[in-house]
């Protein structure tokens, strides 16, 4: 019987890697290969991410601290996510649709309690989805938007969901006002927030800005109807009016959630948003048109 040693001389006279600890008795090298030597192809381990990270590349190396502040010495794996605002958008314009209307007194609907499952279900949970996607995305302002939507709703359903948290009732044991003024308050507060991102929508689209301009309008109203109330609930021309900018956003909703679905691989035709004309892409437009002989004309004349 062979020993190990003379095992291990066969191999370095055959031109082998011979056995050592850091070899581990494996070879990197295809005795199969008739013309050339080729390195095998790594196993993957059942699907093992890391099987395919090579370690030594200095490459795949990120900086302390640096990049994106990605936790982990190593960039994380490419994966390619489709586009969540439109189902953002979706969900927000659905939940809207339907409070709105009841504030707009619709079918003599003067309770808002049909609105709290899609308050929970579709306006909140789903758009707060999105927006954790749009994060995942890079996409700062969609996710911002729509995690904060989804966090109105949810807190909005909160609110008005009879018995369990008992806010509206509490604040109802001794009558109506102390309801109505911190509802305004809560309104007024997402006025403010909505006109933040009004104003980073100024270099967007006009569909884009104009959902954002019909909702701020919506909260302002609904909030100076909840604070400017009457004896026995809130001002009723307010909360009306309020409803009819709540509806048209929600149709700005479903506008902008259909340009970012719509393509050439599902539509016959693109929905048009209307570019600024200040914007990154109106002026890049602007630039593509020749406009000399209209302006050789003009100083002429």
């Amino acid at each position: 019987m062979a020993t190990a040693q003379e095992h291990q001389n066969a191999a370095a006279v055959g031109g082998e890697t011979p056995y050592s600890k850091e070899t581990n008795g494996t070879s990197a090298i295809d005795h199969g290969a008739t013309t050339a030597t080729k390195q095998r192809a790594p196993y993957d381990y059942g699907g093992n991410p890391l099987a395919h990270v090579r370690t030594n590349d200095s490459q795949l190396r990120m900086p302390a601290f640096g990049g994106e502040f990605q936790p982990g010495l190593y960039r994380p794996p490419n994966r390619k996510f489709g586009n969540p605002a439109p189902l953002g958008l979706s969900a927000f314009a659905l939940t809207t649709f339907v409070l709105a209307l009841i504030n707009m007194g619709t079918l003599n609907i003067n309770e808002p309690n049909i609105v709290v499952a899609l308050a929970f279900g579709y306006g909140g949970l789903v758009q707060l989805l999105a927006g954790m996607w749009e994060m995942a995305v890079g996409n700062t302002f969609g996710a911002t938007a729509l995690s904060s939507y989804g966090g109105f709703w949810l807190s909005f359903a909160i609110i008005l969901t009879p018995g369990g948290f008992e806010i509206a009732s509490t604040l109802e044991a001794k009558g109506p006002a102390p309801f109505l003024n911190s509802f305004g308050l809560y309104l007024m507060g997402w006025f403010i927030f909505t006109f933040m991102l009004l104003i980073c929508t100024l270099r967007s689209t006009v569909a884009f800005f104009t959902l954002f301009f019909t909702l701020d309008m919506a909260f302002l109203l609904l909030g100076i109807g909840y604070l400017q109330h009457g004896a026995t609930g809130p001002n009723t021309g307010c909360i009306k009016a309020g409803g009819v900018f709540a509806v048209l956003a929600a149709f700005l909703a479903w506008y902008n959630a259909l340009a970012g679905i719509a393509d050439s691989s599902n539509s016959f035709f693109v929905i048009p948003v209307a570019h600024f004309p200040w914007s990154d892409t109106g002026r890049e437009r602007r630039n593509k048109v020749d406009n000399s002989d209209a302006r050789d004309a003009a100083h002429v004349a």
